[in-house]
């Protein structure tokens, strides 16, 4: 993929982004979402710079000619090799993108992801070395704080900020809560007051209603979607339109996202192989379905069925009760 170095400080004043989700917006659905949206910032799964130092064929950076405008995240901890994964990747993104938000055990163990709000120092340290590697922006992903007691993401942006961050996205809760309880999205406004890059505000925005009321509470420039999207793949772009327009489109029916659901399984198996593309979609069957009648009774039997051909039944199957449903 061409990276247009010449036009990329744009893409930070773009309003809606594609927020990074670990083996899920991989390069099956950012396709999807790109046959709504051709202009919201797609961010790719989270890359560690650890592997990504020995394994440069993995399918986790491969691209397509409609991903961009797409981010890169990555991660780690040590400046040095955070600043080799940057450029390297520079070719293929339009904008770096730091992970100092994850909150899993096994990332922050290793002083990765949301760790790093706890040494400042140390992040401004991996802003500036990633900054001097690349020419396209950088951006930093970050959370509220560690715990409810280490609340210091509004100092934390600004040392972003100073370090040379062109632009934050904050989860308006904490690595603690991991993603229990509801974002606090009013406490980035404190943020939003406190720097002079744009924020966008991440978490809990799962229609266009949730994501009005999140940026008239956060006054953020932006807003990230994560799971919001996962069943719905024109969420990006009705927000879009939406803050553009004023107009609402309405969400996809039932047997709309039935539909996407086949397609995104013959793209993950087209991608990954029947065996690994069956597996790799199981977790988004819930997302897909819910509100269909029968809804767990159905996930539990697709997440159980590991043949292409079979699956296919069930889905139509569905499909067919999405229909009945839609002429009610």
């Amino acid at each position: 993929m061409q990276n247009n170095k010449n036009n990329n400080q744009n893409l930070i004043f773009k309003r809606v982004s594609l927020a990074p989700m670990a083996g899920i917006t991989d390069i099956v659905l950012r396709k999807l979402v790109r046959e709504y949206s051709a202009t919201c910032l797609i961010t790719t799964e989270m890359i560690s710079s650890e592997g990504l130092n020995h394994v440069h064929d993995s399918a986790i950076i491969k691209t397509c000619e409609t991903d961009s405008p797409i981010a890169f995240q990555i991660s780690g901890h040590k400046p040095d090799l955070m600043a080799k994964s940057a450029k390297f990747l520079e070719s293929r993104s339009d904008i770096i993108d730091i992970n100092m938000g994850c909150p899993v055990k096994k990332v922050v163990n290793g002083n990765d992801g949301s760790a790093l709000m706890k040494t400042p120092e140390l992040a401004m340290d991996i802003v500036k070395a990633v900054k001097d590697a690349v020419s396209c922006p950088v951006s930093v992903k970050f959370r509220l704080g560690y715990t409810e007691d280490i609340m210091n993401y509004v100092e934390f942006g600004e040392k972003m900020q100073e370090a040379g961050a062109n632009f934050i996205t904050i989860h308006a809760r904490t690595r603690a809560q991991m993603y229990s309880g509801h974002a606090d999205w009013k406490k980035i406004k404190h943020l939003k007051h406190a720097v002079d890059i744009p924020v966008f505000a991440n978490g809990d925005i799962v229609s266009i209603e949730t994501a009005e009321q999140c940026l008239e509470q956060s006054e953020a420039d932006g807003v990230a979607i994560g799971r919001g999207a996962l069943g719905d793949v024109t969420l990006p772009y009705r927000i879009e339109h939406y803050l553009e327009t004023g107009e609402k489109l309405p969400p996809p029916t039932f047997q709309e996202k039935i539909d996407t659901l086949t397609r995104h399984l013959e793209g993950e198996i087209s991608f990954r192989g029947e065996e690994v593309g069956m597996k790799c979609i199981r977790k988004l069957y819930g997302y897909y379905i819910s509100g269909v009648p029968n809804a767990a009774k159905y996930r539990a039997e697709l997440v159980t069925t590991d043949k292409y051909d079979i699956m296919l039944k069930k889905l139509n199957e569905i499909r067919k009760l999405a229909y009945s449903m839609q002429k009610i």
